[in-house]
């Protein structure tokens, strides 16, 4: 069981920085991929980025590629994902997700965190 909560979402500008937050309870941290989606009003949730267990591999979404880095430290259970270059079309519910196995899908994650919000003004 690994529970996760999000931190470090808010108000930003267009062409601000965020980073958000997703720490993780339980000691198998380490042993799972970690991936963060979004979900804007009215649509669905979409993949953004994941990152194997070493930290070694990560994939983003197009939309985000170049902008965003995702990361994480597995001595403090934590994954995080930096945004850079924010945009309006930007402005989600951000939710980190934990799988046992490599993927970019929703159904392949198991474990989700309550969301936090992120709203990019124009």
């Amino acid at each position: 069981q690994v529970q996760l909560v999000e931190s470090g979402g808010g108000l930003v500008q267009a062409g601000g920085s965020l980073r958000l937050a997703c720490a993780a309870s339980g000691r198998t941290f380490s042993s799972y991929c970690m991936g963060w989606f979004r979900q804007a009003p009215g649509k669905e949730r979409e993949f953004v980025a994941a990152i194997d267990w070493s930290g070694r591999n990560t994939y983003y979404a197009n939309s985000v590629k170049g902008r965003f880095t995702i990361s994480r430290d597995n001595a403090k259970n934590t994954v995080y994902l930096q945004m850079n270059s924010l945009k309006p079309e930007d402005t989600a519910v951000y939710y980190c997700a934990a799988s046992s196995r490599w993927g970019i899908t929703l159904n392949e994650y198991v474990y989700w965190g309550q969301g936090t919000p992120v709203t990019v003004s124009s």
